[in-house]
């Protein structure tokens, strides 16, 4: 469930609400989202409709994206740190930003990213189709 437009907010985060470690992941955040900073957008959702946010279904489930109050969008890892930081968490944030392990969960995240249908057991044709480009 979104949030209403006119709410004060740090970052809108687009989920997906079919992916069981995305659900987990959001449902501590809510818990955590006292001051309510973040709105929350489930792409998996009937209701959502792309036409409202200008990306498609396929870049929006291709890795997380977090859009600012600005209207400027942020992916993947810099998502998540958006997010922990909007809970208090960003003493925590702050080695993520460190050059190598910036790095290594950059490439982390990417290859969890592309390969988390197979990971959560979702795969269909379409899911986890060999990208042979």
């Amino acid at each position: 469930m979104n949030q209403p437009s006119n709410s004060v907010f740090e970052i809108e985060v687009f989920f997906d609400g079919g992916c069981p470690l995305c659900r987990r992941e959001i449902a501590m955040l809510r818990r955590r989202d006292r001051h309510k900073r973040i709105r929350f957008t489930d792409i998996d959702s009937k209701a959502f409709a792309t036409h409202d946010v200008g990306k498609t279904q396929d870049e929006l489930m291709a890795q997380m994206h977090g859009r600012l109050p600005s209207g400027e969008w942020v992916c993947g890892v810099e998502v998540f740190r958006r997010l922990y930081s909007a809970i208090g968490f960003g003493l925590l944030v702050m080695p993520t930003r460190l050059p190598g392990v910036s790095h290594l969960l950059d490439w982390g995240y990417a290859i969890f990213a592309r390969n988390r249908h197979r990971i959560t057991g979702r795969c269909t044709d379409q899911t986890c189709s060999i990208d042979r480009r």
